[in-house]
């Protein structure tokens, strides 16, 4: 029985680390859709004739593609059946 309960808190560990990813890269595009329209307002406000808001949204654009790789990544067959191999290989030895 003690083995079941460390299983499903590992589990609820896991999920609850899940969650927390995801919750920090929706919060990260939240910030990037308020504030780089807030820097084109700036910009326009100040010198239109140079747009310097482009190098704002493009660089974080970046850093928010990353971040949106490293949180949702690409599926991927082989890591699923890697996976579920090593899941069967612990509930075998139980």
């Amino acid at each position: 029985m003690e083995f079941d309960k460390n299983k499903l808190d590992a589990r609820y560990l896991r999920a609850q680390k899940r969650v927390k990813e995801i919750k920090e890269f929706y919060t990260h595009l939240v910030c990037y859709i308020v504030i780089i329209p807030f820097l084109v307002v700036v910009n326009y406000l100040t010198y239109w004739e140079f747009k310097w808001f482009w190098f704002s949204a493009i660089g974080w654009g970046i850093g928010l593609s990353i971040h949106a790789f490293m949180t949702f990544g690409v599926p991927s067959d082989w890591e699923d059946r890697k996976i579920k191999e090593f899941m069967e290989k612990d509930n075998s030895k139980l």
